[in-house]
């Protein structure tokens, strides 16, 4: 997945700035290529999972989140190609909980978040059986 510096920047502050708590997001993007895609803007979304306090450790976004994003993305005339979140002080790998509610079409950008700075960010999709995620490379565009 290629993403834009800019995109990359805002999702890293965004992020940061949540921390300890997990953040999430939409990435707003187009198919450059089959199976490829380029990631121009990113939407931050508030983290549903705030309200039943467990926020530190999952992250929901909701129905209208969604909604919000694809009108918020057609505006700009792209289109919603995946989302993003925090795992505070573990691994940028997908969890249980990641692979119970991921979608195979989507991208998920997962940025681990060390004691306040950003640690690593990797990019996953989930295979189409749902059996695990496949992992693909993120290249930052300027």
């Amino acid at each position: 997945m290629q993403i834009a510096g800019a995109a990359l920047d805002s999702i890293r502050q965004h992020l940061t700035a949540l921390y300890p708590l997990e953040g999430c997001g939409f990435l707003l993007g187009a198919e450059e290529a089959v199976g490829e895609s380029l990631v121009r803007s990113a939407l931050a979304a508030n983290n549903r999972r705030g309200l039943d306090g467990a926020a530190a450790t999952r992250y929901l976004m909701g129905p209208d989140d969604f909604r919000d994003a694809e009108k918020e993305a057609g505006a700009l005339g792209l289109q919603i190609v995946g989302t993003y979140h925090s795992h505070p002080d573990v691994a940028a790998t997908p969890s249980q909980y990641d692979l119970e509610h991921a979608w195979p079409w989507y991208r998920y950008l997962i940025v681990s978040i060390v004691e306040g700075s950003v640690h690593e960010e990797r990019v996953w999709q989930l295979r189409p059986d749902r059996s695990g995620f496949v992992e693909h490379q993120l290249h930052i565009k300027e």
